[in-house]
């Protein structure tokens, strides 16, 4: 399950499927830990249903919980005033 969440950490909201093939575990397994984990609420899941070449796909998108990604590393946009 750590590495699941490690994952989430590294690249983000992903679908189940996409973190089985990042940590090599099987898709059944990954469903199972996702589900375990968010029992316990170290992360939010949705299921998602997407269309790949017509065909559906249903899949649990994951995230992991309270977690704000670091900002990235550069410079910012300035925040231009609304003018009337």
């Amino acid at each position: 399950m750590n590495g699941i969440l490690e994952c989430l950490k590294r690249h983000g909201e992903q679908l189940d499927w996409e973190i089985a093939a990042s940590t090599g575990m099987s898709l059944e397994n990954v469903r199972q830990a996702v589900s375990h984990l968010s029992a316990r609420g170290d992360v939010i899941v949705c299921r998602s249903i997407r269309f790949k070449n017509g065909k559906e796909i249903e899949a649990m998108l994951c995230r992991v919980s309270g977690y704000i990604p670091p900002a990235i590393p550069g410079r910012k946009p300035k925040a231009t005033p609304v003018r009337k």
